[in-house]
């Protein structure tokens, strides 16, 4: 897939959960490559790339999946007819902070919720001369960080008289969410769902055990039949394996006879693969839904995509199935509240991947320390990863959305 756009821009996509901390949304983020920008035109600019660059560029349903797209908006874009190109079934418009909420405003407002567009008001700090426009907007973003603890409650409370839902912003820990939680927040953006849980580890369960042990049978090419006899042992896995191999081999005639039928129905690659990702769905109360699922799908896709765009001749695909690997595991410490040295221990791993999951070191390591920044929309630390890497912008853009849509194409299976 080609970016098909003129201006350099980074583009960010930060969740934004519910109360069972699943994905609802993705507030889309895009910044502008030249640095000598005024901050005032940055916003203009940027809000305008999000919406011609997110129809025109790749499609915005390849980015969110079928989620909600929060949008920053300044005022020339709120008052412009640009706004309507966006679809509105999808589209969650964000009332820059500075924007003046006048008249003029808040019948403007009135208007795009006449189209069935959703509003939020960002960054905002709660006033009760606002009574007219928290009558018309569906989410109030409140800064956690900008904000008195101790006026978090009564700012809640407040807000609980009108028709919204108030969403708090720079949760970047457990306890921050627990506590936000407990105040009665709707919903989240930060990454607190990303953080390990050091002073409560848990075992590794049956089931993650299993998984693990397949992989790791996978990754040293164990024989047939002791990759069938870790799915004899493990009904569920067994279960999912059948219906795995339907879901990809439908159209043909042969019947599934046996496990090792089905096994090699799939084949080693793609069913490595799926164990990968079925670690995070498995062990994981939100299935599908996960926002750790989500970020360890993309950030194996885009460092595969990212070694394919370079490797060329013999190696080329070993290294890309080693790129995919390490973005998929490094989130398995958070997975399963353990250090990753204990889940390495489990697996035998090669000194590329085992290195670039401990120490960020080596090319694995460098494309993996990439993606995380721009997970967290450190646009800064990028740019120089960008050039240790020999990646230009272009090609991070373009292996971003294939990973988007891949993402997006899997997850609707």
């Amino acid at each position: 897939m080609e970016a098909q756009h003129h201006e350099k821009f980074f583009l960010g996509r930060q969740p934004i959960l519910d109360r069972n901390q699943e994905i609802v949304g993705y507030e889309l983020l895009f910044r502008a490559a030249e640095k000598n920008v005024a901050e005032f035109e940055s916003y203009s600019h940027a809000s305008a790339s999000v919406i011609t660059s997110a129809l025109a560029s790749f499609g915005i349903q390849d980015v969110l999946g079928g989620k909600f797209g929060f949008i920053n908006v300044h005022l020339g874009l709120l008052l412009s007819e640009m706004l309507e190109l966006l679809p509105t079934e999808q589209s969650v418009l964000e009332l820059l902070e500075m924007i003046e909420l006048d008249d003029q405003v808040i019948e403007r407002c009135r208007e795009l919720k006449e189209l069935g567009f959703r509003l939020a008001l960002d960054d905002h700090q709660y006033n009760p001369a606002y009574q007219e426009i928290y009558q018309i907007v569906d989410i109030v973003k409140i800064d956690i960080l900008q904000t008195d603890a101790a006026l978090l409650p009564v700012i809640v409370r407040e807000l609980r008289t009108f028709p919204l839902k108030i969403l708090a912003e720079k949760v970047e820990t457990v306890e921050q969410f627990e506590v936000c939680y407990n105040i009665g927040f709707d919903l989240f953006q930060g990454y607190f769902f990303e953080r390990p849980v050091v002073l409560n580890r848990k075992r590794i369960d049956v089931s993650g055990l299993a998984m693990l042990t397949l992989l790791q049978q996978l990754i040293s090419d164990a024989p047939l039949g002791a990759i069938e006899q870790t799915f004899k042992e493990n009904p569920g896995l067994s279960y999912n394996l059948l219906r795995l191999v339907n879901s990809v081999a439908m159209g043909m005639r042969e019947k599934i006879k046996t496990l090792r039928h089905a096994i090699m129905m799939l084949g080693t690659s793609h069913l490595r693969r799926w164990i990968q990702l079925s670690l995070f769905a498995g062990n994981d109360t939100r299935g599908g839904n996960s926002p750790l699922l989500e970020m360890a799908a993309v950030r194996g896709r885009l460092m595969e995509i990212l070694v394919m765009q370079k490797a060329h001749g013999s190696g080329g695909e070993e290294l890309a199935e080693g790129a995919f690997m390490t973005g998929i595991l490094s989130l398995l410490d958070v997975l399963f509240e353990t250090s990753m040295d204990e889940i390495i221990a489990n697996l035998n791993l090669s000194d590329d991947v085992g290195n670039a999951l401990l120490r960020r070191s080596g090319q694995l390591g460098n494309l993996l320390s990439l993606t995380e920044h721009l997970e967290m929309t450190d646009f800064d630390s990028v740019t120089p990863l960008l050039a240790t890497c020999d990646i230009t912008l272009d090609e991070l853009l373009t292996a971003q959305l294939e990973a988007f849509n891949w993402r997006a194409l899997v997850a609707a299976k």
